[in-house]
């Protein structure tokens, strides 16, 4: 029989064992948790485009992407109208536009009738910029928030982009900083809403600020002779070898900068800062950077007005990936980082290049402000003479509710009237109503329609015209309606635990942001709605 001292001894050895033991358990599941997140959202980047140039990459940038990662190459926006802003927007809340309020860059105001810029705030000035921002038109949380919130606020959170937009809504609420690049002056800029502007970022400005060099920048082909041995385009295999030559001057040459090839390489020089002082993944407690990067053509031109220029801006791109991740992997081990790069998932429309009555194909103009004045006749002959129709903007048309409202008319009835009326016009495809939005959101195909719409911000009427079209915008400008045509748009997951494989079925953009929360161990954007992915 054993003494009570050796089973007192036994108890406390297999206590301590079961100890070790748990406590390996958690500094397993501990190591796991990634120190730092960067999310990388690249303006307009497509599949094709990506997989085409391929042998123009480097090892280690777009190339190490489709080699070392979880590539989805078939990502999709969950709504119709997407641009820059709802893209970012729904990266980063996992929320489509009728849920988190950002439906475009800009909408009307019904109070005041005047176009609202998605992140202009009059209650925070700006940082090296006259812009007054704040993410207050976000009605929904962020990832960034979700992490400030599970953490308090012992993580770092900042966003980095060329365009004030993409910065702020990816930043989220909560962020310590959003950085953009003035459109007037060149410099790196802020807002008051995140607090004071960092010393890091203050030192940069004054030791490489844009504005110093833009005058010596030219861009031309990366590679000498590379466009000439190089041809991917059908339509003009002279064109790809055409070289070119673009120097930055005028009131427009940041703008003009931000569309071309070298604009990625401006937002990784300015990263490398922030990474050497801004202390991100220095410590246990997790760490997001958002990053916004390009790979549109040169001033939104289509591919048979500026073929080699966007060939080159996928080989820049794919050099500010190699430079990014290098830069990371210096300050963040390797195993410590994950990866997620993501498109906007929309592209600027070619259709403007194509003279579709050259080659007999259906085609007109569609003016909105004749359609709505239309509309405004035939109303005034149903109901009395009045102004029912307030305004049009962006292929949408706003009622005047509380005319309606003192003619006691029912609203319903006069969008049903409105819908049939125009539906009639030439070249309308399609007519949506908030009413149809409303009630017919589970139809085939209207679903993606209503997700792209918020009833506060978007106008009562969406006209859409047929594809090949002309637009006539109430503001006299003029584009060619593309249609939808099927393009595909990458995501991509990296880091040493995630399984490496390319997916081809669909997935949708809003998972993200409730996969990455999966990762990070904390809850999910309040708006979210897709499940998350399964990635390691």
């Amino acid at each position: 029989m054993k003494s009570s001292t050796t089973i007192n001894k036994t108890c406390l050895l297999t206590s301590l064992v079961a100890l070790l033991a748990l406590s390996g358990v958690e500094a397993q599941a501990a190591s796991e948790l990634p120190r730092l997140v960067v999310n990388i959202l690249i303006d307009q980047l497509r599949t094709d485009y990506m997989e085409a140039f391929a042998p123009l990459y480097s090892e280690d940038g777009l190339k190490r992407l489709m080699t070392q990662s979880q590539y989805y190459a078939d990502a999709q926006q969950p709504f119709r109208g997407a641009d820059r802003a709802s893209a970012a927007a729904c990266l980063s809340t996992g929320a489509i536009p009728y849920d988190n309020g950002i439906p475009s860059r800009q909408w009307l105001s019904r109070q005041t009738l005047q176009p609202v810029y998605c992140v202009d705030d009059p209650s925070f000035s700006g940082h090296q910029t006259s812009e007054r921002t704040s993410p207050r038109y976000l009605l929904t949380t962020s990832l960034s928030d979700e992490l400030e919130m599970a953490t308090g606020s012992r993580s770092l959170v900042y966003s980095i982009c060329p365009e004030r937009d993409m910065a702020v809504l990816l930043a989220g609420h909560a962020a310590d900083g959003a950085f953009w690049l003035n459109d007037q002056t060149g410099a790196w800029s802020g807002t008051a809403f995140y607090g004071p502007f960092p010393a890091w970022a203050q030192d940069y400005e004054r030791q490489k600020s844009l504005s110093k060099r833009i005058s010596k920048q030219v861009w031309t082909p990366y590679y000498d002779g590379a466009l000439q041995s190089f041809h991917y385009y059908q339509n003009a295999a002279d064109a790809d070898g055409r070289d070119f030559k673009h120097q930055f001057k005028g009131d427009r040459r940041y703008r003009q900068l931000k569309t071309s090839g070298l604009i990625n390489e401006e937002v990784a020089l300015f990263l490398d800062r922030c990474l050497s002082a801004s202390g991100v993944g220095q410590d246990a407690v997790p760490d997001l950077l958002n990053i916004g990067l390009y790979a549109g053509n040169f001033e939104h031109q289509g591919i048979f007005r500026a073929p080699s220029e966007l060939q080159d801006i996928y080989v820049r791109l794919d050099q500010a990936l190699a430079h990014i991740f290098s830069s990371v992997e210096q300050v963040v081990r390797r195993e410590d980082v994950l990866y997620v790069v993501s498109s906007t998932g929309y592209a600027d429309s070619d259709a403007d290049d194509i003279d579709f009555k050259g080659y007999r194909i259906p085609s007109g103009t569609f003016s909105m402000q004749r359609a709505s004045m239309l509309l405004n006749m035939y109303l005034t002959a149903l109901y009395g003479q009045a102004q029912f129709v307030e305004a049009t903007y962006n292929q949408q048309i706003y009622l005047d509710h509380k005319l309606i409202e003192q003619k006691q008319l029912n609203l319903n009835d006069v969008l049903a009237r409105a819908e049939e009326f125009l539906s009639q016009m030439d070249g309308v495809r399609d007519v949506y109503t908030s009413q149809r939005l409303a009630l017919g959101a589970w139809v085939k195909g209207l679903d993606r329609v209503r997700s792209g719409w918020n009833s506060a911000r978007s106008g009562d009427i969406i006209i859409e015209v047929n594809p090949g079209w002309r637009i006539q915008s109430e503001q006299g400008s003029e584009y060619v309606n593309q249609g939808e045509p099927y393009l595909s748009y990458p995501l991509f997951f990296m880091a040493p635990d995630v399984r490496v494989e390319r997916l081809s079925a669909p997935v949708s953009t809003a998972a993200v942001a409730p996969t990455l929360a999966r990762c990070l161990r904390i809850r999910a954007p309040n708006g979210s709605r897709e499940m998350p992915l399964v990635i390691k």
